[in-house]
């Protein structure tokens, strides 16, 4: 029985096109290139922010994301960032009756700033507040403890199998691939992404899957 649902947050509730943008003006180069250079790394099973060490080598991601913060050209995430099935889909969820929580990769001012979007959640975290992020196993541990419900009814619901899906697994919740951006359909049909208990195209599939009958 699932009594609670936990969501990643790039790519499963809002778009990361923004950011990514953002890191493209910021650093001088266009924004296909970027979003190019970030696919092919992805597809290489490295981390997405080895894109931004290609083109500028040496880069110290969080120093610059500091950079970016003192010249006004930080974090931002609005309405216009949420896929459109996301509040309805949250909303649906918590009438019938399941604690929703988001819990993902995201920094201390995107915690902030979707807690300004008041989202229908009961509880959010971020990676970056906690001090540990996926797909360290301890991340799965808060994210049980963020739940109030024994793993075993914690569903994980993210975009990226290595991220998401197997170490939310490994940690004994149960999980559900998202085919959504890019992470999400390049590894579709991944062992990880088959190993889901549940494999969905959007949060609206999902919530006819774990409403109950």
């Amino acid at each position: 029985m699932i009594r609670a649902v936990a969501f990643d947050v790039g790519e499963t509730l809002i778009s990361d096109d923004r950011g990514w943008g953002a890191w493209a003006d910021w650093l001088g180069v266009n924004r296909h290139t970027l979003s190019a250079l970030v696919g092919a790394v992805v597809a290489q099973g490295r981390d997405n922010a080895e894109a931004l060490r290609l083109l500028h080598p040496g880069i110290e991601v969080e120093v610059e994301r500091a950079a970016m913060e003192r010249a006004g050209r930080g974090e931002v995430l609005d309405e216009s960032d949420l896929y459109p099935d996301v509040r309805p889909s949250l909303a649906a969820l918590r009438d019938a009756g399941i604690r929703v929580i988001v819990a993902g990769n995201q920094t201390r001012r995107a915690a902030e700033l979707l807690r300004a979007l008041d989202l229908p959640v009961d509880a959010l975290a971020t990676s970056g507040e906690w001090g540990v992020a996926k797909p360290e196993p301890e991340f799965f541990a808060r994210t049980v403890e963020l739940a109030g419900v024994p793993a075993g009814e914690v569903l994980y619901v993210g975009d990226h199998p290595q991220n998401d899906v197997a170490p939310a697994r490994a940690a004994g919740l149960r999980t559900a691939h998202l085919r959504r951006g890019p992470l999400g359909h390049l590894w579709a049909d991944s062992e990880d992404a088959r190993a889901a208990d549940w494999r969905v195209g959007s949060l609206t599939e999902l919530v006819d899957v774990l409403r109950p009958e």
